[in-house]
């Protein structure tokens, strides 16, 4: 059921989501997830600045109102669900400098302000690090 990954901070894409609210997948048959997915993988291999950070891909996230769905945890930090996004390089590459900045965060708790506007609005949920919540 489980398939082991490296401990680091990682960004768990939802391969199966709608691609959005009207449609599940695109002209080809590939679903919205996988396509965000394959531009998260795509991206993070071509960006040295991302190379510390794991792209993984999972059947569903159980959240499917928030088509285009990920994940983002680390050891010890403060995990986040995000959801609602394109499925394109632009989604990818806000997703992944937000990770960037929360893999370099001490928490996971990245100030506001640093926030790339392609994230802001996405946020679904906080998740705090197993045995832990946050003060």
């Amino acid at each position: 059921m489980f398939r082991p990954v490296p401990p680091r901070a990682s960004v768990i894409a939802c391969n199966t989501c709608r691609l959005s609210a009207e449609r599940r997948e695109d002209d080809d048959g590939v679903r919205g997830g996988a396509l965000l997915a394959g531009a998260l993988r795509r991206l993070a291999a071509e960006e040295d600045r991302y190379g510390d950070i794991g792209v993984e891909e999972m059947p569903c996230l159980f959240a499917c109102t928030a088509f285009c769905t990920v994940y983002l945890r680390a050891p010890g930090k403060v995990g986040y669900v995000l959801g609602k996004f394109g499925a394109d390089d632009a989604a990818a590459e806000a997703i992944l400098e937000f990770t960037r900045l929360y893999a370099e965060s001490a928490h996971g708790q990245v100030p506001y302000k640093q926030w790339p506007e392609g994230v802001k609005g996405h946020f679904l949920v906080r998740v705090p690090p197993e045995g832990q919540v946050v003060a």
